[in-house]
Order: structure tokens, then sequence, then C-alpha cells
């Protein structure tokens, strides 16, 4: 259990009304859990999960030291028949399962698991080699949180036009920072296949824009006022015209739901 404010005094209250309850131990500040190690300076604190990278890379059988900056090379497309089928492929999927936990701390590799989670049914030798090279990554790469920030969400999406050649669907990715503070990332296969990469990029921005209206919300739950509005950044100029102005016409009204969903949180 980790618990956090602002009220030395009632931390301790709460701990003592617990220790009244249930038999529990108190470790301190807050350095390690579920997988997460937590670093403290004056200037912010750090999350990281090298342990848990490094369990990881004993577990590949990976004993040499050697790294990558890329988790993935560039334009790579991966198709289901890459390679020869692994003659066991529980390794696989358990390591691709550690992954997404890991990517809970590592943004720059949540597309590349993303990926390669969608060849865990029957994975090949080509899919495990791109697995390997995402755990090459640096382990000692971490995500800072500056003590002193703005309070002003910012977000940015983008899409991939019919990305995935088995099935042409396209990729929706977004970010979102709290001031200079990244704390929401996601990349998502989208539900059906987009008829043009405007289509895609729209509902690219209405997934964002989900997320920016559901973290919103949870500020106004920490009382932590968000007066302005939100800047939504994509590089479509498409896709911003039609959610400024979504009008049902034969190239936009297929996308309707999407488009209005966006300019009515807008």
């Amino acid at each position: 259990m980790i618990i956090t404010g602002d009220d030395p005094e009632y931390i301790a209250f709460v701990k003592a009304r617990l220790r009244d309850q249930f038999l529990m131990t108190d470790l301190g500040p807050l350095r390690y859990f579920l997988g997460i190690e937590v670093s403290s300076t004056f200037d912010g604190f750090s999350i990281s999960q090298e342990k848990y990278i490094q369990d990881l890379l004993a577990r590949a059988a990976l004993v040499d030291e050697r790294t990558v900056e890329t988790p993935m090379e560039l334009h790579v497309k991966l198709h289901p028949t890459d390679g020869d089928p692994l003659p066991n492929p529980t390794r696989y999927r358990h390591l691709v399962g550690s992954l997404v936990y890991l990517a809970v701390t590592r943004p720059d590799i949540s597309y590349p698991v993303h990926i390669l989670s969608q060849f865990v049914s029957a994975p090949t030798t080509v899919h495990y080699g791109h697995l390997l090279r995402v755990l090459r990554g640096t382990i000692t790469r971490r995500l800072f949180f500056p003590r002193s920030i703005s309070l002003q969400l910012q977000c940015y999406s983008d899409a991939t036009w019919v990305n995935d050649p088995t099935d042409r669907r396209s990729l929706s990715a977004y970010c979102v920072f709290l001031g200079g503070l990244l704390v929401a990332w996601k990349t998502k296969k989208q539900v059906a296949v987009s008829r043009s990469s405007v289509e895609a990029e729209l509902r690219a921005m209405a997934s964002v824009t989900a997320e920016v209206t559901w973290l919103r919300w949870l500020l106004a739950d920490f009382w932590v006022s968000v007066t302005t509005t939100t800047s939504l950044l994509s590089d479509s100029t498409g896709a911003i015209s039609i959610a400024r102005d979504p009008v049902k016409h034969e190239l936009t009204k297929h996308i309707g739901v999407d488009a209005f969903y966006t300019c009515a949180q807008v």
C-alpha cells in the first residue's frame, strides 16, 4: 500500500489507525513497489524498472551487454509468416507479457510491444529476434517527474494509416503531458479499416480526447484547478478541419461519430 499526501501529520494518523486494525509494517519512504523503483532528489523524483529488466534479461538468457538505441528498426513490417515457427513459444509469450508491464515506465517501447503482442499465438524466429532487440534497450532509462511543473494539460495524437500489412488497419497513438511531465501514452490498433489517412487521424484524435476528458475530471477530483483549455496537437490539417467543423457530407459521414465527439468536447 502507498500512502501519499501533503500533510505529514495526517499521513501519520492514517498509518496509526491502520496499525490498530491490521498487522502491518511501515517500510518508510517509497523506494520500490511492484517492480517499480522510485528515487527522489531535491529537483523531483524518477521511476524506473531496472531490476525488473535485469530479471527479464536473465530469463531470456541474454548474457552479453550489447545494447541498441532504438527498440525497433524504422519502417519494419512484420508478418505472421516471417521466419520459422518457434518449437516452444512459451518463453516468447512470457517475455511479451512482461514487456507489457515494463511499458508502464518505458513509453519508448509502447509501439514495438504492441506489434510483437500480435504474434503470441504463433511466434516465429523473426518475431523472437525483434523481441530480443527490445530487451537490449538501455536498462537505465527512467521517467523523471520535476517538483515544480505547470498543471496544464497538453496532448499529441498521431496515426499510421493502413499500417498493418495483414488486415490494413491503422494504428492510433497519443501522449499527454501535465506541464512538461508525460503522464499518459498509448499505441493501439484501430477497430476498423480507415478509408483515408484523415479518418485514421481523426480516430486517434477521438481517443486522446476521451483520455484528456477523463484526466481533467481526475485533476478536478484532486482539487487541481484546470481553467485553461487543453491543446490537442496533430499533424493532419484535414482531421483538424473536420474536428472544427464536422459537416456531414459524402467524405465524412462514415466518421461523423468521432468527428462530432471531438467537436463536442472542444
